[in-house]
C-alpha cells in the first residue's frame, strides 16, 4: 500500500491538473459565460476536501482496506471530472 503522503500528493496533483486545464480553457475560450467551468472548479475543491477528510479518518476499522476504497473513489471522481471537463 502506498504511504498516506503519497496519497496525498497524488490527490494534490491531479486535482490541481485539472483545476489547472479549467483555467486554460476558461483563457482560451474568454467569450464563452464562465458559470460552467466555475460551479466544476467548485466541484473539484468540495470533492478534494472530502477526500482529505476521508483519508485522514481514524476511526475505520480496517485501515488498508478503507484507504484502498478511497484511492479507488478519487480515481471515479477524477474521471468524472475529467469527462465534464472535455464537455465544456
Amino acid at each position: 500500500m502506498a504511504s498516506i503522503r503519497d496519497l496525498k500528493n497524488d490527490l494534490n496533483n491531479t486535482y490541481g491538473e485539472v483545476i489547472d486545464a479549467i483555467l486554460v480553457h476558461q483563457q482560451v475560450n474568454n467569450k464563452e459565460d464562465k458559470v460552467e467551468s466555475e460551479q466544476l472548479i467548485d466541484d473539484i475543491i468540495d470533492s478534494f476536501d472530502h477526500f482529505i477528510s476521508e483519508i485522514n479518518r481514524k476511526d475505520v476499522e480496517h485501515r488498508a482496506k478503507h484507504l484502498e476504497t478511497v484511492k479507488s473513489d478519487i480515481e471515479e471522481k477524477l474521471n468524472t471530472f475529467i469527462e465534464r471537463l472535455n464537455q465544456l
